[in-house]
């Protein structure tokens, strides 16, 4: 069928031949005309009566006779001996459908072209109204097919090119192929890789090239890259100005075919084909473009494959020089990796254990558990499982020094705790004999005496108090007695009178009325938040807020107590609960102290089922978080 634009060509118009270009038809009339004129197949419309109704100018460089010529008479085309086969066509599309076959037809010098005849009703609404022949020449279909066939067989060729370059995993390997494959796929007399570097290019591959110029380098925003890159395009053609480019050294070249290949998503390189001999084109193109799509993925693949194995080798040295023993176990249990501190610190060599069982038991994940060896040393195990491989990998550490000197602490705090009894009931004793002889010295003596003796006492009491709750944590002997009391209560006990202790602290208490109460021990609590308040204005030498809080949360009460002093850094803030720790933040150093109360302050806490932490105070300081769990059916206050 054709357009509007032939359905007004009516048999009194013949006289006149209709001409392209033609506007007093609607813009539907033109732009019909202008398509078919375009057509690179000859297109001849006839009426019922196979009067030539349009003759496009495709049809008059075909057979030779111009549109003037032919519309409005029938046209001598179709040989006498296949008049008979054309009637046939014609009434076979009147009743419905199209016909194609190959035929012959007269030119007008006399010669016979052997031909493809398309024919279709011409219609106007349901009416037939003539016929609408396409003709094009038979060879045009043999090369068309023969395209089809290079195409086919240039799109197998690709095929085997990118196996091949996804065979090879090491990058230059991979730059290599791609260069070799451009020449291979594209016919050009060479071909190159250039690495994007910042605002230069680099000849990183080459095939079929002058060896000087490999490693070659050019300006990024003058090459054909860049150039192709403001494009926004893939690909692109280029005859002209070649003489100023580094492939100007390869004699006759005439076009460069560029293609740019990307790496998660952002420009990576460049592959020229280069031709010196044959010109490329629009398949050659449209190859380039896959085949740099493919160079996009196989490089991206050998960066990839690049950084595992940098990663692995990272991972190696870092195995095998680490000081830790490491061991990897499969999901069966049995030691695959075991590096030489391994061996050195279990006295097995890698040898003996691998293939079964690791010479110790393992922690759960997560978790830490301190083995002794048959040998006496004392190992530090943990353990962590890789989900995806259901591997685990075992680190261990030697910490028989470690486990010494804690035995030697626990036993330096009962020592020290027997003998401080005696010098403490020396003073106390002097401190009566002092009362008992009071006459005979004077009142400035006996009260400086009587004072130093008394704060002596105090401190030496505290100390021994210290050791000892420290001692008895340490072998998890506290004794705590569990029953329900009132936290409130021993908050404002335990700050009363705090304001007064110090000019330059600001001391704010801030308690529910409706606390709930709590379960555990009333006089472990009071050291708990003694030891807490005391810390927070002996790490604010400074002064500021001193901030006491409680509230209710999660089936607990909890208790804040906030300084803004000194702070502790984040790495510290488990270790300031282990014994003896003084950790060395700031000006922390000059406080002194044996580094036992907030040990003794988290041992408490636990004993009664609570627990104790550090965090840091938005705006600077500390924030000291204690809570414990609210008594089972507490009643309503």
């Amino acid at each position: 069928m054709v357009t509007a634009a032939y359905r007004t060509i009516v048999p009194a118009e013949r006289s006149r031949p209709r001409q392209y270009g033609d506007v007093s038809g609607d813009w539907d009339d033109s732009l019909a005309e202008a398509v078919l004129s375009s057509s690179p197949n000859a297109v001849v419309a006839l009426d019922r009566d196979q009067t030539v109704l349009m003759w496009n100018p495709a049809a008059e460089r075909l057979f030779g006779w111009t549109a003037d010529e032919m519309v409005g008479r029938r046209a001598p085309i179709v040989p006498e001996e296949l008049t008979a086969e054309h009637n046939a066509v014609l009434e076979r599309v009147r009743t419905g459908g199209q016909v194609s076959l190959r035929t012959k037809r007269f030119r007008r010098d006399g010669t016979l072209l052997d031909l493809r005849v398309d024919t279709s009703a011409l219609c106007q609404g349901t009416s037939v109204v003539g016929y609408v022949c396409v003709h094009h020449l038979v060879r045009d279909d043999i090369a068309a097919r023969s395209r089809g066939a290079r195409r086919a067989q240039l799109v197998r060729k690709l095929t085997d090119v990118v196996g091949d370059i996804n065979a090879a995993l090491e990058l230059p390997a991979v730059l290599d192929r791609i260069a070799a494959s451009l020449t291979e796929l594209t016919g050009a007399d060479a071909g190159g890789f250039v690495l994007i570097e910042g605002d230069r290019l680099r000849l990183v591959a080459s095939h079929q090239l002058p060896e000087q110029l490999k490693d070659a380098t050019a300006d990024l925003d003058t090459s054909l890259v860049g150039k192709l890159m403001r494009t926004g395009k893939t690909v692109m053609l280029e005859g002209q100005e070649l003489d100023d480019l580094i492939w100007a050294q390869l004699p006759g070249l005439h076009t460069i075919a560029l293609g740019l290949a990307a790496v998660g998503g952002r420009p990576y390189g460049g592959l020229y084909a280069l031709f010196c001999k044959r010109k490329p084109g629009h398949v050659e193109l449209e190859l380039l473009e896959l085949l740099a799509g493919h160079a996009g993925i196989a490089v991206s693949n050998a960066v990839a494959y690049q950084d595992a194995v940098r990663q692995r080798a990272h991972e190696r040295a870092v195995f095998d020089a680490s000081a830790d023993g490491i061991a990897v176990l499969d999901a069966m249990g049995r030691v695959i990796q075991w590096n030489p501190a391994a061996g050195e610190l279990t006295g097995f060599s890698s040898e003996a254990v691998l293939g079964g069982p690791p010479p110790f038991p393992l922690p759960a994940p997560g978790e830490k558990l301190t083995v002794q060896l048959t040998t006496g040393r004392w190992l530090d195990v943990v353990a962590a499982e890789i989900v995806e491989t259901g591997e685990v990998v075992v680190d261990f550490r030697d910490v028989t020094a470690a486990k010494e000197l804690e035995e030697a602490k626990d036993l330096f705090l009962a020592m020290t705790s027997h003998e401080l009894r005696t010098p403490i009931t020396i003073v106390r004793g002097f401190a009566s004999t002092l009362d008992s002889r009071w006459d005979k010295m004077n009142d400035f003596e006996r009260r400086g005496a009587v004072r130093t003796i008394a704060e002596r006492s105090r401190s030496l009491g505290q100390l021994m108090d210290h050791l000892l709750l420290g001692a008895r944590a340490g072998a998890d002997e506290l004794a705590v007695r569990i029953e329900g009391f009132d936290l409130a209560e021993r908050i404002h006990a335990a700050t009363l009178g705090l304001p007064e202790l110090s000019d330059d602290h600001r001391v704010e208490v801030n308690v529910p009325d409706r606390l709930p109460r709590v379960s555990g021990d009333a006089l472990a609590t009071d050291i708990i938040l003694g030891q807490l308040l005391e810390n927070a204005f002996k790490y604010s030498p400074n002064g500021g807020l001193i901030a006491v809080e409680a509230w209710e949360e999660d089936g607990a009460v909890v208790v804040a107590v906030d300084d803004e002093g000194v702070g502790i850094r984040p790495d510290d803030r488990e270790r300031i609960f282990e014994r003896f720790v003084q950790v060395d933040s700031g000006d922390r150093r000059q406080f002194g102290g044996v580094g036992l109360g907030l040990y003794i302050v988290r041992s408490l806490a636990r004993a009664q089922g609570g627990q104790v932490t550090a965090h840091p105070r938005p705006g600077g300081g500390t924030r000291m978080r204690l809570a414990l769990i609210i008594e089972p059916d507490t009643p309503e206050r």
